[in-house]
């Protein structure tokens, strides 16, 4: 192989890819048109071979440390590039996203959140009226707990916090996946879930009351409820939308439906998953606390709840 030809005719592909890396070293591979990244790939794989090659037929020190170090450049800004824009995607869900898509399936949020309510308001009724339905709904040494002893349940967490935090969560992230899954049931099973968990808040609410510890319930359920009960609501929201692409898949085909919608359930998901492992966190390590005055618990949840409310509501300006 004649070495000055054959650098002569590939010097030209190595003069574009250094143009290329220059620009996007300055200013970030987001400035290349999409036309410019693939050219910029290709190139890429053209001087990785070319490399292979000058080594091969020794052409040179100098152009094979060249090469070298024009591929080495090339690799990082691809590859790193590419990483970085899964993050900055990832960042820009988390930032916009995510309040996007809870304002565009608020109406089924707002379903599930009213399912829920009915079955704890039918709780509470029930509950005042009849003794009997509290201890269908209520496990019988919580009821004698806090009837006969006047105490409430939190105080068994402390000193097992981190057991109890993983606990927590593993119990909550099956109730809000099954609610998300009970869509494929046209339905049937989210609104289940969210009636059963309704009742059951609402009865234990109830015995509470009826027992003089709503202030010391409400500080221990309000620090990790602001996030934990959203968290389901979501899920019930998003298992309604499956149920729709089913039921009502209006001008789509049904397979269409079931794809529109069900991004929208999946793009819930991934926000609910942190929110249950955060309430989590907090229901294990802060809520039960016996040192935090029940006053501050309280502030606390009201500014979780107002700032995850504030956070949800954003709109890109």
């Amino acid at each position: 192989m004649n070495a000055r030809r054959w650098i002569a005719r590939r010097e030209h592909n190595w003069k574009q890819l250094e143009i290329l890396l220059r620009k996007v070293e300055k200013k970030g591979i987001a400035t290349l048109s999409a036309d410019e990244v693939r050219q910029m790939a290709s190139l890429y794989r053209s001087v990785s071979a070319d490399l292979a090659r000058a080594r091969t037929y020794d052409v040179g020190t100098t152009v094979i440390r060249d090469l070298q170090q024009l591929t080495s450049r090339s690799y990082n800004q691809i590859y790193q590039g590419s990483r970085q824009q899964e993050w900055q995607k990832a960042w820009e869900f988390c930032s916009w996203g995510f309040p996007q898509v809870v304002q565009q399936t608020f109406p089924y949020i707002t379903a599930a959140t009213a399912i829920f309510g009915v079955g704890a308001l039918v709780a509470w009724w029930y509950a005042w009226q009849d003794p009997v339905f509290l201890s269908l709904m209520v496990p019988e040494y919580l009821i004698e707990k806090v009837r006969d002893r006047g105490e409430l349940w939190m105080g068994s967490i402390v000193g097992w916090e981190p057991l109890a935090s993983s606990g927590i969560m593993q119990n909550n992230l099956p109730v809000a996946f099954t609610a998300i899954g009970g869509g494929i049931t046209a339905g049937i099973l989210t609104v289940y879930i969210l009636a059963l968990n309704g009742l059951h808040i609402g009865a234990i609410a109830t015995l509470m009351g009826q027992n003089n510890l709503a202030y010391p319930f409400w500080a221990f359920v309000l620090p990790h409820g602001s996030l934990e009960l959203p968290a389901i609501f979501f899920a019930g929201g998003a298992g309604l939308l499956i149920a729709r692409a089913l039921l009502f898949p209006g001008q789509y085909r049904r397979s269409a439906a079931l794809q529109f919608y069900g991004s929208q359930a999946a793009q819930l998901v991934f926000g609910i998953v942190p929110m249950l492992i955060l309430a989590g966190i907090i229901e294990g390590f802060f809520s039960p606390n016996p040192t935090i005055p029940d006053s501050f618990k309280y502030l606390v949840g009201i500014g979780i709840f107002a700032l995850f409310v504030g956070y949800c509501c954003r709109r890109r300006s």
